[in-house]
């Protein structure tokens, strides 16, 4: 029920034209999404990470399916109108691999797909030990994901783990080449400082927009969106802040009703049963339902 009276939002490629960075929060389910979406945000970016921790209890080290990500992409899409910018890890496998998880996330309602050039199995973008593809391996996956794709407006995300593995410098050679190979978007992951991110955010400059990943305690420092801008970042994406703060709040509910052996201490800081029913439109969802009732029909 995509269609819930939010209205159509313009396409990623059309919010890139425009000179406001979009900023994106990160969600991993429905649930997640919806509140994205009525909280007014014109894209939302669905995590890998996220799916880890919510759907495995896992970290982010390569274990979720791409089966499980398309799902969760094709729920969402489902539930909300919004471009959805979706973490597509390494491919899951070589090129021909990649291909097919491009035509899957495009068919479940994935607006962008992002790509790494990790080995498999991947891991987290801020954690230590990551190993790299050969760059024209990668190359190859993003030329294959570009030509698998169904829509011009479906966009490639060309993302470099190369920052942790070989240095600043092959880090913004593999991003030339991945621009080259047809990426729409350029992600160079875990710059160290401002200095790095301003001096790739200069060399690609009217020839690739950059997404900027902001991890709450990663490799890099956390800015707000307007500095990212003035940076020169197209795009900004907080995949896993809501996670982090659903964390911190569950913990401590569970640990007040442990406590209290009741919800009423932590009742401030909840939703009753006719919010959240507010929250999920439940109203506006049975009133357009009842316009198919057997009795309309008799």
């Amino acid at each position: 029920m995509s269609n819930n009276g939010h209205g159509a939002y313009p396409t990623l490629k059309q919010q890139l034209a425009a000179d406001e960075i979009i900023l994106a929060p990160g969600c991993f389910d429905a649930f997640s999404a919806m509140m994205v979406q009525q909280a007014g945000f014109s894209a939302a970016y669905i995590t890998g990470a996220s799916i880890a921790y919510t759907r495995l209890g896992m970290p982010d080290i390569g274990l979720v399916s791409m089966n499980e990500v398309a799902t969760t992409v094709s729920l969402i899409a489902e539930r909300v109108d919004l471009p959805l910018i979706v973490d597509g890890d390494t491919g899951w496998g070589n090129a021909i691999n990649t291909q097919r998880t491009v035509r899957l996330f495009e068919a479940s309602g994935a607006t962008a797909i992002q790509l790494e050039d990790q080995t498999f199995p991947k891991r987290c973008g801020h954690l230590k030990g990551k190993s790299l593809i050969p760059a024209g391996e990668m190359v190859g996956k993003i030329k294959a994901a570009a030509d698998a794709r169904r829509s011009d407006d479906f966009l490639i995300i060309g993302r470099t783990d190369a920052i942790a593995v070989e240095g600043y410098d092959k880090a913004v050679e593999r991003a030339e080449r991945y621009v080259e190979a047809g990426a729409d978007i350029l992600f160079v992951e875990a710059p160290e400082d401002e200095d790095q991110q301003r001096d790739m955010c200069a060399r690609f400059k009217g020839r690739a927009p950059l997404l900027a990943n902001m991890v709450e305690g990663g490799s890099t420092p956390v800015s707000d969106a307007k500095a990212l801008q003035d940076l020169g970042y197209s795009v900004v994406i907080f995949p896993g802040g809501l996670f982090r703060a659903y964390s911190l709040l569950a913990g401590e509910y569970f640990a007040s009703l442990k406590k209290h052996g009741t919800t009423n201490a932590f009742r401030n800081r909840m939703y009753d049963f006719k919010q959240i029913n507010e929250l999920l439109e439940t109203e506006t969802i049975l009133s357009n339902a009842a316009q198919y009732d057997a009795a309309n029909f008799e």
